[in-house]
């Protein structure tokens, strides 16, 4: 079976089946490994977005604790 016929096949299959996307690669981790400045990109955006959390968190809890209750 030549490159283009089994290209042809995994097409038509898709389309038949209407599959979107690749389970597998959406259960397993990849096993690439990204470069350095890559994963320091990465961790950069972790924890940048790990603080976005908590001042959130931490922001509805002062809301929460600013509240009064009559009691």
């Amino acid at each position: 079976m030549s490159h283009h016929d089994r290209d042809a096949e995994i097409a038509a299959f898709i389309r038949s089946k209407g599959v979107t996307r690749c389970p597998t690669a959406c259960v397993s981790p990849t096993q690439g490994s990204p470069d350095l400045a890559d994963q320091a990109a990465l961790e950069q955006y972790a924890n940048a977005r790990d603080q976005v959390l908590r001042r959130k968190i931490a922001a509805r809890w002062q809301a929460f604790g600013s509240l009064q209750f009559g009691y």
